[in-house]
Parts: C-alpha cells; structure tokens; sequence
C-alpha cells in the first residue's frame, strides 16, 4: 500500500480501499475524504476518491466534478502521474485524450504486470497478436515475391519477449526495446534477443542508423500511444528498401484517434492509411482482426503489414 506519512490517514485510506474494493462507492469517498484531511499531498487518496466518485456520476453533477477535481489533485502532487490520473480526466472529459497517458503510468502498469503476464496475456485474454502478425508478415512477403527471412528485427514495445518467440526461425538477429524493466528482465532471461533496452520506443527507433533494419514490429503496443506519426516517421527512415512495417491496433467505432473505457487508444483504418501515404508506405497487408479479448468477447482490432514505397 502507499504511505502517505502519517499513520492515521494511511489507515483511514486502507479503510476507503477495502470500501472501495466492496463497491461501497460513498462509504469509500466518505473515508479517502478523512484520509486526505490527515495528509492533503496524498496522491493514492485523490485517486481513490476520484474513482469513487467516478463510480457516482449518475447520482448527479457534484460526483464528476468531484471526480474531476480529485483526479486533479492526484496529478498535481505527482508530477509523472504513475498512477494514470490523467486517462482518468480524459475518460471524464476534462483533459485532451492524445495527452492523457504518462510514460510513468505504462511503465509502472507493466512493472505491476510483469509476474504474470504471458500466463494472463495467453489463458486469461487468449492473446494471439504474434501468431496473427508472423502469418501476415509470412504473406506479404509471398506477395512481394522475397524471402521469409530478416536479418534485423525491431521489436517495439517488446515486453517479456512474447514476438520474439514467434519470429526467431525467420531473424537472424533480434533487438528490442521496452518501458518496463520487469518485462525487459523477462525478455532477457530468453536468450532470444541480440540486445533488449529499457526506454520510450520512440528515441530508441530514432538512435538506429538509416535502413538499419528490414523488420519494424508492434505487436499491441500502439494501444498506449496517441500520436503514430513520430513513429511512422522513424519507421520509415530505419527500414531498407524492402523492409516491412507491421503492427496491430485497436479499431475504434467511429474515426481517428479514440481513448476508450478500457484506457486504451484505438486507431481507425483512415487514419492509419493517412499516415501511411504521408511517410511513403503501401499497405501490403490490411485487415480486421482482434488479438485478445475482454470478459470473454473478442476485442476489434486492425493487423497492417506496410511496405516502403
């Protein structure tokens, strides 16, 4: 549990968690309230509170502007808002969606996931996303007419190594990056990479010499980016002449960039194929997919394999 200091209000929130945990939504607000009149800087306790009354807002105004204000507080006494108070503003429409998710946040839902993920990703969620993208990958290279063969893979957001596993026939060498450093310890302990980082995707893609590569790989991490265009942007400076682009995404209902109730972003098909044509790839492969699922229903999602044009 985080402290706040002062043992009276880390009781006082132990008490609202516990509340909390039993969807006694006003009781828990009620006892995260007496929490923070004991310790006011105490970030767990602003988000506690702004989630139960999150949990409210039907009962009227009051509870999502009390929402909105402690989901506030939260992110003013942390500056890195590892606990995600900004997703929760955006969810509640009082912060802008592309901005809502901090790096800290990622890094710290997955250093917290880290134990258990491949067991949760693959039993709990049917997770398939390297097995969809490694058949699609496989196809685009028959239609292009080259080899199913790669001699440098650029695996983005490669957490315990899951693409990794899937792709080591067809690589001779592997490199990847991830925020966490559990997953990347994970990753490590594989033996499947030629060198796996801790750090943002982004510079890291960036450090890499132009046409370094001839496989750029996402599998479901665009989920916890806004923005793609920096990435196309490095993407297509790191492939060589016939390197692919492939990736998955969630597909929102409607266009552009959507942050949904699971806290994630979705991608529609427009947009990506306007980044796309903008940095100069073909779709080589572009089709409806869904990589995981949630309480058992399948999640929509989008599978593109990009070529350099």
């Amino acid at each position: 549990m985080q402290s706040s200091g002062d043992l009276l209000a880390d009781r006082r929130y132990a008490y609202a968690k516990a509340a909390f945990d039993e969807e006694d939504w006003p009781a828990a607000a009620d006892l995260a309230r007496q929490a923070l009149e004991l310790a006011p800087d105490f970030t767990a306790a602003w988000f506690l509170l702004g989630e139960a009354c999150q949990r409210m807002t039907e009962e009227g105004p009051s509870a999502r502007e009390e929402a909105v204000a402690a989901f506030s507080a939260a992110r003013r006494s942390d500056a890195q808002d590892v606990l995600g108070a900004g997703v929760k503003l955006a969810l509640l429409g009082a912060e802008e969606p592309g901005r809502a998710m901090s790096t800290a946040y990622v890094r710290s839902l997955f250093d917290e996931y880290a134990i258990r993920f491949d067991r949760h990703l693959r039993q709990s969620l049917a997770y398939r996303g390297p097995e969809l993208l490694h058949d699609a990958v496989r196809r685009a290279c028959s239609r292009m007419l080259r080899p199913f063969r790669f001699d440098l893979m650029l695996d983005l957001g490669c957490g315990t190594g899951l693409a990794a596993e899937v792709f080591q026939p067809q690589c001779r060498r592997m490199a990847g990056v991830d925020l966490s450093p559990a997953m990347v310890r994970k990753a490590e302990a594989k033996r499947l990479y030629r060198e796996v980082e801790v750090g943002d995707l982004l510079p890291w893609l960036e450090a890499w010499p132009e046409g370094a590569a001839d496989l750029v790989l996402a599998a479901d991490v665009f989920v916890y980016l806004a923005d793609l265009a920096p990435v196309f942007a490095a993407a297509a400076a790191v492939l060589d002449r016939e390197g692919f682009f492939a990736f998955t995404v969630q597909e929102p209902a409607g266009e552009g960039v959507v942050l949904g109730e699971d806290q994630r972003y979705a991608h529609s098909e427009a947009y990506l194929r306007g980044l796309a044509d903008r940095f100069s790839f073909d779709p080589v492969i572009l089709e409806r997919v869904s990589t995981r699922q949630d309480r058992g229903e399948d999640v929509p999602g989008l599978l593109l394999v990009l070529s350099r044009r």
